[in-house]
């Protein structure tokens, strides 16, 4: 019953943030949802929604990291979907804002890639249970 559960909750998550990152504004008018302007908060929440999918399937099935998915395997999933949705709004969507906004941002798009190659280090290097 409780992978049942995790299996609904992913595909819920999953389906928001596949709608939420390319937030196109015919669906949003269609789902009759209000606009966001600028996407640029929907994109990203679109993304951790997405990361935090990807981590109730991990949770779900074990097997298929080594660990839960709210552990590591987890946390790097919601990162880079995060830091990648992030990078990539900075990257084609070009949001207006200050030099020094861009900066921060590509400084958290530092931070949440370093942070998730060094989980991704200690999942590799962690001994087998």
């Amino acid at each position: 019953m409780e992978t049942i559960l995790l299996l609904i909750d992913a595909g819920i998550n999953l389906g928001l943030g596949l709608v939420l990152m390319p937030f196109p504004l015919w669906l949003i008018r269609a789902l009759g949802l209000p606009e966001a302007v600028p996407a640029f908060y929907a994109r990203i929440l679109g993304a951790v929604l997405f990361g935090i999918g990807l981590a109730l399937l991990f949770e779900a099935y074990p097997g298929l990291t080594g660990a839960g998915g709210l552990s590591l395997p987890g946390a790097v999933a919601i990162n880079l979907c995060g830091a990648t949705m992030l990078a990539l709004t900075l990257l084609f969507a070009r949001p207006e804002m200050p030099l020094r906004g861009r900066l921060i941002l590509w400084a958290l798009v530092c931070v949440l890639v370093g942070l998730s190659l060094v989980e991704i280090w200690i999942l590799s290097n962690a001994a087998p249970l």
